[in-house]
């Protein structure tokens, strides 16, 4: 997928992303032209089109949507905020991991329900597709075109609240009442399969130059096999997977750090930015160490539960217990696999020409115990510093936006999601190829895993874990699968507070009380103001 800086023109909606490509040339917005006169012109459609695509940022890691702007990892072992005090990319996350009992129908940072975020969403896509209905007199395989982008974007919305709450209020017309009941979670799901369905039978396998990144029928198909996991559909995901697998057009970067980096045969569906022009983001300067010159930077650091998830070079496992404890040994991370580097900042490694320390009282990367201040303020508590995703090309932190591309769906996790839907339908030498292609990408090269059963899912969810780590995906997978209660229940993440003078090692506790997850989280809850405006509306039966 060749990148392409997206400018996005709105006519409906006011966003701050601005416009500069070939195919997203602004349209200043305005309240004279009618929705009759828009429909008499390709461009302009082709231009409110345009303006869904942001809703790639919006629900990515470099946006706000998922959880306000925090890594929803935080809300498992692989993440930790170093901040106690509320805010986003700060206390909440750690309230909610210590305190779930503080998530409420009025108080949940990651529910998005409420109708000036994904009912708004939702709407905005309805209100196109009617509008297209009422006065487009285009060819039907143009207006196939854009009905199959739009719906994309609606099934995409859906998906976001599906994987929330399950069965949600569905509208695939304008509301004409405040009133509407919840529909069943098969229900929900099956509108999202048609919605994918309907976009992945009527858009191109490739845009021609000018359209490169628009959506495309891969993309499509492998957001379907990602749904279909959630909807426990093991056929549905088999074949979705497969498919995007059949038009031979993606595979795996050779360099693992090049794989989110987009413009390349693993991206699916990305989102590009422009730094001088928009849109750009500001995601380097949440988790940056401070040493880049920027003092409010890691936000949230990689834990040792997550380091510790890492083989070695040759597919084995690391025996980590020397260094529960205190010690002058150096840890084995130059004998752990290569996306360990590629994902982690740590002792001794360098980031952006600097060796960096990661200690108590290191020059380049600062520990500070959790709690000892309000806020981390660029240091790490954990004892290690994000390293993907960030921007290596990005030397004024401080001034300057990023660049650095959103990939939405690699063909990493097509093959992962195959995997596991292969082993739900007793596949089992089907998943283990899936998975193990995985694994042997060029420059990682680890050896295939060729166990079956409970032991094959338990190597596939660490396999899924590292590979897509940071990427938004753990916390929703342990929801799924139903084992957040189980692992995410009295335990607490740990990390080194590492003394540089001494090469001296101490495991120590990060969060200073066990974290918990409690069953009714796997549903989230409807808000009040749903309850209060919508007579048809019932609580989930976890939060009555």
């Amino acid at each position: 997928m060749k990148k392409l800086s997206i400018n996005i023109s709105l006519f409906f909606v006011l966003l701050t992303l601005s416009s500069c490509n070939d195919w997203l040339d602004e349209v200043k917005q305005t309240t004279t032209v009618s929705d009759e006169i828009i429909w008499q012109d390709e461009t302009q459609v082709d231009k409110y089109v345009n303006s869904f695509y942001p809703l790639l940022h919006d629900y990515g890691q470099f946006g706000e949507a998922q959880f306000y702007g925090s890594f929803t990892e935080s809300l498992t072992d692989a993440f930790k905020y170093g901040s106690y005090t509320l805010g986003h990319r700060a206390g909440h996350p750690n309230l909610y991991v210590l305190t779930p009992d503080a998530i409420s129908p009025d108080n949940c940072l990651y529910s998005i329900w409420l109708r000036s975020t994904a009912y708004k969403q939702i709407r905005e896509t309805n209100q196109f597709l009617s509008l297209q209905r009422k006065y487009s007199e285009f060819s039907a395989d143009r207006n196939k075109l854009w009905e199959a982008q739009v719906r994309f974007f609606r099934a995409f919305v859906y998906f976001q609240l599906a994987k929330r709450h399950g069965g949600v209020i569905l509208y695939d017309d304008l509301p004409v009442s405040t009133n509407k009941a919840r529909s069943s979670a098969e229900e929900t799901w099956q509108f999202i399969a048609d919605d994918l369905d309907f976009a992945a039978n009527n858009l191109p396998k490739e845009w021609d130059a000018a359209n490169k990144g628009r959506i495309t029928k891969g993309a499509a198909y492998a957001l379907k096999s990602r749904a279909m996991l959630y909807a426990k559909r093991w056929q549905d995901a088999y074949d979705a997977a497969n498919n995007v697998i059949a038009l031979k057009l993606y595979g795996l970067t050779d360099k693992y750090e090049d794989a989110w980096k987009g413009n390349n045969k693993e991206a699916i569906l990305e989102f590009d930015y422009d730094a001088a022009n928009g849109p750009n983001h500001l995601f380097d300067r949440y988790y940056v160490p401070q040493c880049d010159g920027y003092d409010n930077g890691s936000t949230g650091t990689p834990t040792q539960e997550m380091v510790e998830c890492y083989e070695s070079k040759n597919g084995e496992k690391i025996d980590w217990t020397p260094w529960h404890g205190i010690t002058d040994e150096t840890p084995p991370y130059d004998q752990l696999e290569p996306r360990f580097a590629a994902t982690v900042i740590y002792r001794g490694c360098t980031w952006k020409g600097k060796k960096m320390d990661c200690s108590l009282d290191g020059k380049n990367g600062v520990f500070m115990p959790y709690r000892e201040q309000g806020t981390s303020y660029g240091k790490t508590t954990t004892g290690y510093f994000l390293r993907k995703l960030l921007d290596e090309t990005l030397t004024d932190v401080k001034n300057g936006k990023s660049a650095q591309p959103w990939v939405e769906i690699r063909y990493a996790e097509v093959l992962l999601n195959k995997a596991e839907a292969a082993y739900r339908l007793n596949k089992i030498g089907e998943a283990q190829s899936a998975m193990n292609e995985v694994r042997a990408r060029v420059k990682v090269n680890l050896p295939g895993k060729s166990s079956t059963g409970e032991a094959w899912f338990k190597d596939y969810r660490n396999e899924r874990k590292v590979e897509l780590a940071y990427e938004g995906h753990l916390f929703w997978d342990m929801r799924r699968w139903e084992l957040a209660h189980i692992e995410y229940n009295n335990y607490r993440t740990h990390g080194f507070k590492i003394i540089g003078a001494t090469n001296t090692y101490e495991y120590v506790d990060c969060d200073g009380q066990d974290r918990k997850f409690i069953k009714k989280l796997y549903v989230l809850p409807v808000p009040s103001e749903e309850l209060k405006n919508n007579s048809l509306i019932e609580q989930y039966d976890e939060w009555k």
